[in-house]
């Protein structure tokens, strides 16, 4: 399958519209495939309650849109407290997977810790809570038939760069722990990371890829914008080998009290206009990449 082919869309780029019009506008730029909204302060798409009513009319939306669903980006809290409500943790972590398996997607995924780059105990000690958390939600996603990724370098939190993401990694192989990994070359990039490298050193670890360009502490450019070189990015995971999706992951804002403002009329058709023009660049960009035959 050629890589534009493989190239989606998270309805997170369409976070200022209800999931019915954000589906509809994301349909009408050609691709095939999203990645699911399900974080709170940055994508209203999923209920945070979500009951069996919830699942249901956000399953039966995605059924009428006729897009497949790759992965639901979801957070069940910060998984380096070490006091957490474990009932409620499991309660949510059950529904995610609830709605991941009826929506027909191949994974959840989990961010690894806090919106906060300090440890709330120790360095070691919130890794291990992570890792394990992590480990045992792997299991669960097992048991209903899908897979859970988790975002294991994320700017904003507290795995927040590419040695902590590494230690993290470290740790889920100790345990075993059957969770793949989602690459986001903005969050790399944004870390001050070498992005070939890394992509390098992870190899088959790499299980999604989010695409958004950004510069060393801005993980929020749009494609074209920053200092993200996508043609090289592409050659690097192609020569790990690697065949699953990318999507594009272009919030307008984050973790803010307007992130998910409802966005009407001429904005509407600006925020489309403005993923379209990514869409195409980042197609570009792909074809770039490709060896010559």
């Amino acid at each position: 399958m050629s890589l534009p082919s493989r190239l989606g869309c998270s309805t997170i780029t369409f976070q200022h519209l209800p999931l019915d019009d954000a589906l509809v506008d994301i349909a009408a730029l050609g691709v095939t495939e999203i990645d699911l909204g399900a974080l709170p302060g940055v994508c209203d798409h999923v209920p945070f309650g979500l009951d069996d009513t919830a699942i249901e009319r956000v399953v039966g939306a995605l059924a009428a849109s006729g897009l497949r669903v790759r992965s639901v980006n979801g957070d069940i809290g910060d998984l380096n407290a070490p006091h957490a409500d474990a009932a409620a943790r499991t309660a949510h972590l059950e529904r995610l997977l609830r709605l991941t398996a009826a929506a027909g997607a191949q994974a959840l995924v989990l961010p690894a810790g806090a919106l906060e780059h300090e440890p709330i105990e120790s360095e070691s000690a919130d890794l291990e809570r992570i890792a394990a958390a992590l480990s045992t939600a792997g299991d669960a996603a097992s048991a209903h038939g899908v897979e859970l990724w988790v975002e294991s370098l994320h700017f904003l939190r507290f795995s927040w760069g590419r040695e902590r993401a590494d230690a993290l990694h470290a740790r889920l192989d100790a345990l075993g722990a059957r969770v793949g990994v989602v690459l986001d070359v903005a969050h790399v990039t944004a870390a001050g990371d070498d992005l070939d490298d890394t992509i390098a050193a992870w190899g088959e670890r790499i299980a999604h890829v989010h695409l958004r360009d950004a510069v060393r502490g801005d993980f929020s450019r749009r494609i074209g914008e920053g200092d993200v070189d996508f043609a090289s990015a592409f050659r690097a995971l192609d020569a790990v080998g690697y065949d699953g999706g990318f999507t594009l992951e272009q919030p307008s804002r984050a973790y803010v009290d307007d992130a998910t403002t409802v966005a009407g009329g001429d904005r509407r058709a600006e925020l489309a206009a403005v993923a379209e023009r990514s869409l195409t660049r980042l197609r570009h960009a792909m074809t770039a990449s490709a060896p010559e035959r």
